[in-house]
């Protein structure tokens, strides 16, 4: 029985704060009870202020939302929001226009941004606009390379060609040659080689059996017991045989 009284007491010691809040904070004029929970929300065009719900007040040249959150309104087109309490015009320099967001401005093509303007782009002989990730821009026609604020010829030089490539040497040298000092010079091919046209090296390879000596090719001299090996110009023992002092001798 003294266990059974203890547990009233309980269950009324929580329970009457409950109580005692639920009358302290009463739903105020202007507000809802929440559909999912428990408790009240603010209607739509009205916000909390300390315990009670006031209208929202729109600025000049803003709407109202109809939302539950947020201020309640936005700016209009054309205008941006300062501090959360009024709508300013967005000015749009000379050259600029109206980003989709209405509240930024971007420069024209032909534009770039400066600060708060939009600088006109003087294009230089031998350039077109092109548009850049930081706007627009010029670039060089081709044949053509940028050399401060101008446009300068490529000088290709002979037995070259342009290349097109937006990196690095803009010329390449014509099959049979091969680039030396900013210049193209003939690949000469020594006995026992063929031509090669990778875009790197001498411009030649010996053939299988010779090894590249300074600009010749020297015979690959193959030991007793021993075979080319997959490159070409060099040996390799055969199975069963290990080198030895230039030689293949059999594994002990």
């Amino acid at each position: 029985m003294a266990l059974f009284v203890v547990s009233i007491f309980a269950v009324m010691f929580f329970v009457l704060p409950a109580f005692a809040q639920t009358d302290t904070h009463s739903m105020p004029e202007n507000a809802s009870a929440k559909n999912y929970s428990e408790g009240w929300e603010c209607n739509v065009g009205y916000r909390l202020n300390e315990n009670a719900c006031v209208a929202v007040i729109v600025p000049q040249n803003a709407f109202a939302t109809n939302r539950t959150y947020g201020p309640g309104w936005e700016c209009l087109h054309g205008f941006r929001k300062t501090d959360d309490v009024e709508c300013i015009a967005v000015d749009v320099p000379e050259g600029g226009f109206l980003d989709p967001s209405g509240e930024r401005w971007r420069c024209l093509r032909g534009y770039i941004k400066v600060e708060d303007a939009c600088k006109q782009i003087v294009l230089p002989a031998n350039a077109y606009l092109a548009d850049t990730s930081g706007g627009s821009s010029w670039t060089c026609e081709r044949g053509f390379e940028p050399a401060g604020d101008q446009c300068t010829a490529i000088a290709v030089p002979a037995n070259a060609f342009l290349n097109g490539l937006g990196y690095g040497q803009p010329w390449t040298c014509e099959r049979g040659f091969f680039e030396q000092d900013g210049l193209c010079e003939a690949v000469v091919i020594p006995d026992n080689a063929y031509f090669d046209d990778t875009t790197y090296g001498s411009g030649w390879k010996c053939d299988r059996g010779y090894a590249a000596s300074g600009k010749t090719c020297e015979l690959t001299v193959v030991p007793k017991n021993a075979h080319l090996d997959r490159s070409g110009d060099r040996w390799e023992c055969d199975r069963n045989f290990q080198k030895s002092k230039g030689q293949c001798v059999l594994k002990n």
